[in-house]
């Protein structure tokens, strides 16, 4: 498994064909979190991917910590960022274990990962305390830019995975409604349905038009109220009480 996990680590540099979109996400979402969550709670944060969640989470929370089981990504993200303050345990989810709880957990792009989100799920409701909060982040299948696709006959499936996905290890995409699914069997109920960058156009497109940085920030802020239709999900899930 650990061999899996870094052969994926290529993926997770500027480089990669779809740094454009990640650069935006990735730099989106961790604003989004920490507006609506206040710097003195608990934060547990699974995986650390390319490492901007990361960053910035452990300049904000007072008490951090990040779970990650690739050997070669903690590495990485350390070398970038030497005066990090989070603390880094190199774990799989499926066997991460801690005596704490956190008023936070935040499972940023995980799920299509991971061979079984419920797994996963199930398990961290024990490192939630009680009236925590869970945030999770996924790509979304059906986003504008691959219905635009599918309805011009390019894409056959939009639930099917790229090439883009592949290279990062994606197992799976979801949907609004497949995710609310999701967490819903495992015990969750959402309180929050957000969208993450709506994107009309294929990256290429996108890129060759130069866009001006506020017409990025006002297709994040968009996105917002248009889940369905984003290039990626944000869900805020609470633990449903007996």
């Amino acid at each position: 498994m650990k061999n899996k996990l870094d052969n994926f680590i290529e993926a997770y540099g500027e480089e990669f064909s779809y740094a454009f979109d990640n650069n935006i996400i990735l730099n989106w979402y961790p604003q989004r979190i920490m507006k609506i969550c206040s710097n003195n709670q608990k934060l547990l944060e699974l995986g650390i991917g390319h490492g901007f969640s990361t960053d910035r989470f452990s300049r904000y929370f007072s008490d951090h910590v990040v779970v990650d089981g690739s050997a070669s990504v903690i590495e990485q993200f350390r070398r970038k960022h030497p005066n990090n303050r989070a603390t880094i345990v190199e774990s799989y989810f499926e066997h991460f274990e801690c005596d704490s709880t956190f008023d936070l957990i935040i499972m940023g792009f995980v799920l299509e990962h991971v061979e079984d989100p419920q797994v996963v799920l199930k398990r961290f409701k024990k490192f939630l305390s009680p009236g925590g909060s869970c945030f999770i982040m996924v790509p979304n299948g059906e986003s504008l830019h691959r219905r635009l696709g599918h309805s011009a006959g390019l894409l056959n499936d939009m639930m099917a995975l790229g090439q883009g996905d592949l290279e990062l290890g994606h197992n799976r995409l979801y949907s609004s409604e497949s995710l609310t699914t999701e967490l819903n069997q495992a015990g969750y109920h959402i309180v929050r349905k957000e969208g993450l960058f709506l994107k009309p156009f294929t990256t290429p497109q996108l890129k060759s038009l130069n866009l001006d940085d506020a017409i990025i920030d006002a297709m994040c802020t968009i996105g917002i109220d248009y889940p369905e239709l984003s290039c990626a999900l944000l869900f805020e899930a609470k633990i449903n009480t007996p």
